[in-house]
């Protein structure tokens, strides 16, 4: 997503619907349902609090969700307004299906067919990932106006997050289970820095085939992410929900990726 596409889309689009809540009599309650990332590249704790672009941005998609923020903090004092920032959404629910796919289940493709053999990032990077399921209940109820207002974050916390290291990990065991993908021999991608990345997209993708040029495409625009250790506070999201529990990230990374395994990403059925 360029940068102009973004800014149509999530900055004039909330301030449409700002405009249209503007219009309605007996509004109670006004939901802006962002991203942890509109946090950009900043690294160390992020609070549930309006950021700061001081750190700059991964791609246009973070700097656009920061920039409806900023717009509902400006000019949406008059509405009863909360921001409810998701994290990656890596499974439906607890049973690791997915109906939705992302840059996280794209990555693992590339992996699982053998297509990226360099991967950005540090393996010490913390990763936060919730459900659908979660991200939707939480939603509902911090969108209540008996609610108090204000930012929210609709992830769990660094405690309850997983590294990148140990999300290959886990993944590379799950592939290892399938016949046809140990009979290739395919090795985990080794991790880059960030410069030797940054060369590495520059060069392939101007002389490389349509494939290789797709799946660093896929991965390109978030991988400077991968290299900043973010450490969420979910504070007032645990103290709304009273009865919040975090989950256990690596045994939903591994059902998520049995999942993927088992539908070939969505094409196949298995049983439930």
């Amino acid at each position: 997503m360029d940068r102009d596409l973004a800014e149509l889309v999530n900055v004039e689009g909330t301030r449409h619907a700002l405009a249209l809540a503007r219009t309605c009599p007996s509004l109670e309650s006004f939901s802006l349902i962002g991203t942890v990332y509109s946090s950009g590249l900043q690294v160390g704790r992020v609070a549930e609090e309006a950021h700061h672009d001081h750190a700059g941005f991964a791609n246009a998609y973070e700097w656009s969700k920061w920039a409806a923020e900023q717009l509902v903090l400006r000019e949406a004092n008059d509405l009863p307004w909360r921001m409810l920032r998701v994290a990656t959404v890596a499974a439906d629910d607890d049973t690791g299906a997915v109906s939705h796919y992302i840059a996280f289940h794209e990555t693992l493709k590339l992996c699982f067919y053998g297509l990226l053999a360099l991967l950005p990032g540090c393996g010490d990077t913390p990763l936060y990932f919730v459900t659908r399921a979660f991200a939707i209940d939480a939603i509902a109820r911090l969108s209540d106006p008996a609610r108090a207002g204000g930012i929210y974050h609709v992830a769990h916390d660094r405690a309850a997050s997983i590294t990148l290291d140990q999300v290959l990990d886990i993944a590379f065991a799950e592939f290892e289970a399938v016949d046809d993908f140990k009979k290739k021999r395919i090795l985990r991608p080794l991790l880059a820095d960030e410069q030797s990345f940054a060369l590495m997209v520059d060069g392939v993708t101007s002389f490389a085939g349509s494939l290789v040029t797709q799946a660093l495409a896929n991965v390109a625009p978030f991988a400077r992410q991968l290299y900043v250790a973010k450490d969420l506070d979910n504070s007032r999201l645990r103290t709304a929900l009273g009865d919040y529990q975090a989950p256990n990230a690596a045994q939903l990374v591994r059902d998520t990726c049995r999942q993927l395994v088992a539908t070939r990403w969505g094409r196949r059925t298995v049983d439930a």
